[in-house]
C-alpha cells in the first residue's frame, strides 16, 4: 500500500489529522500529479485554504497533466477567487481532456459573470438535468439573452416530481421576470409555507400580487411576515449567549430581524407606488471529488 493509498484510507475512516499527514508525506516522496492535486484539493475542501491550493495545483497543471481533474479543481479555485477568465480558461482545458458536467456548469458560471450569456446559457444546457438549478439557471440566461418564448417553453416543462427540481420559488420569480404574474403567484403561493420568508423574494411576490390586482392577499402576507418577525426578535432578545452564540452576534442577528421587519412595513405602500423589486440571481458552483486513488467514487490512480 503507497502512501497516497494510506491517505486515502484514513480519510474514509475519518481520521483526517493522519490522512493529512499520509496526503503530504506523498508530495514529499514525489511532487507529481497526483499527490500535488490530492493534497491541493485537501487543502481547498477540508482546510479552506485557497492560497496554498492554488500553489500545489499550478505546480501540478506545469506537470502537463492528462486528467481533467486537475484543470476542474484549478477551475474552482479560481471561481472561488472570482477570476472568471483564468477559470474559463482551465474549464475548457478540462472539457478538451474529458467532458464533465461539473466543468460544462463551471464554465457556465463563469461566462455568466464575464458577461457572455450565449456562452454560458448552452454550457448550463450541457450540465443540466430536468427542473434543476442548472436549467434554471439556463431559463435565465435565455430571458436575459430577449429568447422569451423559448424560456416560457422550458419552464413550463418544470415539475416538482422531478428528482433534482430547483424550488417553487425559484420558477416563480422566473415567470415573473417574463411578465406571467398569474403563473407566477401560483407558485409563490406553493411556496409560502415552505420557504424561509426573506424580503427579497416577499416583495417580488407582492409585485407579482398587485399585478393581478389582489391587494387583499399582499395584505395578509405582509401582516403575515410582520408578525413572524416580531416573535422572531422576542426571541432573540431572550436567547442566553455564550461562546459559540456571543452577544455582539446576538445583537447584529437582532437588527438584521429589525432591518427586515422595517421593510416590511413600508413593502405595501413601496410597490403600490410603482416601485418594481428586482430578481436576486445566484451562480451556483458545482464540485466534486477529484482525488486520484479514491475508492469510494472508484477513481484510479494517476498513470502517465
Amino acid at each position: 500500500m503507497n502512501t497516497n493509498q494510506r491517505a486515502i484510507e484514513c480519510l474514509e475512516r475519518n481520521e483526517y489529522d493522519e490522512a493529512l499527514r499520509f496526503f503530504k508525506n506523498a508530495v514529499e516522496e514525489s511532487r507529481d500529479i497526483q499527490s500535488l492535486t490530492n493534497l491541493a484539493w485537501i487543502y481547498l475542501h477540508e482546510e479552506c485554504d485557497k492560497e496554498t491550493a492554488l500553489k500545489l495545483i499550478e505546480e501540478a497543471i506545469e506537470l502537463n497533466p492528462t486528467s481533467h481533474f486537475p484543470y476542474n479543481l484549478l477551475g474552482e479555485i479560481y471561481m472561488e477567487k472570482e477570476m472568471w477568465q483564468l477559470a474559463s480558461d482551465a474549464l475548457l482545458q478540462s472539457i478538451i481532456i474529458q467532458p464533465s458536467d461539473e466543468a460544462h456548469n463551471n464554465l457556465a458560471v463563469a461566462n455568466y459573470h464575464l458577461g457572455q450569456l450565449q456562452e454560458a446559457s448552452d454550457y448550463f444546457l450541457l450540465s443540466s438535468k430536468r427542473s434543476d438549478y442548472a436549467m434554471y439557471s439556463h431559463v435565465k440566461c435565455l430571458i436575459e439573452l430577449g429568447r422569451k418564448e423559448e424560456a416560457k417553453n422550458k419552464l413550463d416543462t418544470f415539475s416538482e416530481n422531478d428528482d433534482e427540481f430547483v424550488g417553487t420559488v425559484e420558477i416563480a420569480e422566473l415567470f415573473l421576470e417574463l411578465g406571467y404574474f398569474e403563473e407566477s403567484v401560483q407558485w409563490f403561493e406553493k411556496g409560502w409555507q415552505t420557504y424561509w420568508k426573506t424580503p427579497d423574494w416577499v416583495s417580488r411576490y407582492v409585485y407579482a400580487l398587485f399585478k393581478i390586482n389582489n391587494p387583499n392577499r399582499v395584505r395578509d402576507i405582509i401582516k403575515e411576515v410582520i408578525q413572524q418577525k416580531v416573535v422572531d426578535i422576542r426571541e432573540a432578545g431572550e436567547e442566553v449567549c455564550n461562546e459559540e452564540w456571543t452577544e455582539r452576534e446576538n445583537e447584529e442577528y437582532i437588527q438584521q430581524l429589525l432591518d427586515e421587519k422595517n421593510e416590511y412595513e413600508i413593502m405595501y405602500e413601496q410597490i403600490s407606488s410603482g416601485y418594481t423589486p428586482s430578481m436576486k440571481y445566484n451562480t451556483s458552483m458545482s464540485t466534486s471529488c477529484y482525488l486520484f486513488g479514491c475508492k469510494r467514487h472508484n477513481h484510479p490512480e494517476y498513470k502517465e
